[in-house]
């Protein structure tokens, strides 16, 4: 099993590793570049934050109907598509000459984004055998952290030694980099299916609702938990009045602890099962957020953040690895792009509802509220994790 592993991973790079590492760091890439572009157009700093929050929206709108491109075109041939649909919107940014232009562009983006997402979870379900299912998956999670460092520390180099125009150069290259690799690249041909409408992804979604009420609502509530952690450690630091540069450098710290975990992630879920990552996962991330009154001075920060980082690390490609497992054979894309708009939903929905809640209750109680979901998605995934999603050796 050991070589069968090794061979699959270095059979997965050019395919799919290396094209999400490139989009990941395109897509990071320009994030902290588009509110500054949208002031520079005219934009008042509530303009500039529904501008950026287009990307998430443009993923939102198309997580379903991606189930219909991805079964026309085939997964690989899907990737390219979205990879030149996401330059086409960093082309259009990067030219802009009005707030519609730009928010067209970002739109574009995360349209592209939520395709190629999808895709690339559709061919590692279809390639990759479930034994190894999960450390394969979680490399891919390992990808997309990697890119997500990435992309803004390019940026931010670029901008400090050019200007923030110059930033959106690079993705756009890179976009197209992982065209062309994903092109050249061989590897175990698409099954393309006929085109499936949105009203069928709507009746498989039914269909398989218990799964998505149960397993894909566990996944939002980690997905929301890991959104509310993103905002809320800065907000933390600036509540503590550490300084930004201080407090930039322990978040780091703590990135790259999550991102070192990210395959002992995976070797967890084959050998003992998707429910010994998942669980530890939400309830970790749960105790941490009810916790963050603990963070009273910069050293308290840095264990805050640390502790998150390990509760989040440890559960690395865990939500890509259930969806992987739970779709079904017949109708895998249209269940896969309901299973992502649950998880996207989460993500999207939970900085605004922490936003909300501040100015009521304040940030600790805030960030506690949501910690007490953690517990309640690590009971979902602990009773509802079939007992087929553990390696099959383990059953011999």
């Amino acid at each position: 099993m050991a070589n069968n592993s090794q061979f699959e991973k270095r059979k997965l790079v050019l395919p799919v590793y290396l094209p999400s590492f490139l989009f990941s760091t395109a897509e990071f890439g320009i994030i902290p570049s588009i509110p500054v572009t949208a002031i520079m157009l005219g934009a008042d700093l509530a303009t500039a934050g529904f501008i950026t929050g287009l990307m998430m929206i443009g993923r939102l709108v198309a997580d379903l109907p991606a189930a219909k491109l991805v079964d026309w075109l085939g997964e690989q041939r899907a990737m390219v598509f979205a990879s030149l649909s996401a330059a086409l919107g960093i082309l259009a940014s990067l030219f802009a000459s009005n707030l519609f232009m730009l928010g067209t562009g970002v739109f574009l983006v995360g349209a592209a984004a939520a395709v190629f997402g999808l895709a690339r979870l559709a061919w590692m379900t279809e390639h990759v055998p479930i034994a190894v299912r999960a450390r394969a998956l979680s490399i891919l999670g390992g990808m997309f952290r990697a890119g997500s460092f990435a992309g803004p520390a390019i940026g931010a180099l670029v901008i400090l030694n050019f200007s923030v125009q110059a930033v959106y150069y690079l993705p756009l290259v890179l976009c197209g980099l992982a065209a062309i690799i994903l092109l050249l690249a061989k590897s175990e041909p698409d099954l393309v299916k006929s085109a499936t409408s949105l009203r069928q992804t709507l009746s498989v979604a039914k269909r398989e609702g218990k799964k998505l009420a149960t397993l894909g609502v566990a996944s939002s509530i980690l997905s929301a938990l890991r959104g509310t952690r993103m905002v809320g450690l800065p907000l933390v630091a600036v509540a503590l009045e550490i300084p930004a540069d201080q407090a930039s450098l322990f978040i780091g710290f703590a990135g790259a602890l999550d991102f070192a975990m990210f395959y002992l992630s995976g070797q967890i879920m084959d050998r003992f099962g998707r429910a010994f990552a998942a669980v530890p996962t939400l309830v970790g991330l749960g105790l941490t957020h009810l916790l963050v009154g603990i963070a009273t001075d910069s050293g308290t920060f840095l264990l805050l953040a640390l502790l998150m980082s390990v509760a989040n690390g440890f559960g690395s490609g865990v939500i890509m690895v259930l969806g992987a497992d739970l779709a079904p054979k017949d109708k895998r894309n249209e269940f896969l792009a309901s299973y992502r708009l649950l998880v996207d939903f989460g993500d999207a929905a939970a900085p605004p509802v922490l936003a909300a809640l501040i100015t009521p209750i304040g940030l600790t109680w805030a960030m506690a509220s949501f910690g007490f979901l953690g517990f309640i998605g690590a009971g979902l995934m602990l009773k509802f994790i079939p007992i087929y999603a553990v390696k099959p050796e383990r059953n011999r």
